[in-house]
């Protein structure tokens, strides 16, 4: 929030700062959150929950939050490299997969009114 005090009068700017001084009070009585946020999980885990399952989401806490009790994250499965499906014939050295976006060249021909299919390494497979 930008407030241009320049243009305030001085019954508008006192009302700014009363404002803000009770803001600031406001702010002041509140405990920290990682606080908070520990009594909310524990409350849950109390009652046999996660917050996941109360709130929805991951429910992971920050870093500073979270302790050695928390399962590891499970590792992303990788895929293996896959052979090239079509071939420029103009530059044998630019191929494609199949998978992804359509390369430049391929998108050329088959908007020049070519058959993607003739472009195939392995017609047969």
């Amino acid at each position: 929030m930008s407030v241009d005090i320049e243009s305030l009068s001085a019954k508008e700017l006192t009302a700014l700062i009363n404002e803000a001084k009770k803001r600031k009070t406001t702010l002041s009585k509140r405990k920290p959150i990682t606080q908070a946020r520990k009594r909310v999980m524990q409350a849950a885990k109390n009652e046999g929950y996660t917050i996941a399952e109360l709130f929805g989401g991951s429910g992971a806490a920050p870093a500073e939050t979270r302790t050695r009790t928390s399962a590891p994250r499970k590792a992303r499965k990788t895929t293996g490299k896959v052979a090239p499906k079509y071939r420029n014939p103009e530059n044998a050295n630019e191929t494609w997969t199949g998978r992804g976006r359509q390369p430049r060249w391929l998108t050329a021909f088959t908007d020049a009114g070519r058959n993607r299919d003739e472009f195939l390494i392995n017609p047969e497979g």
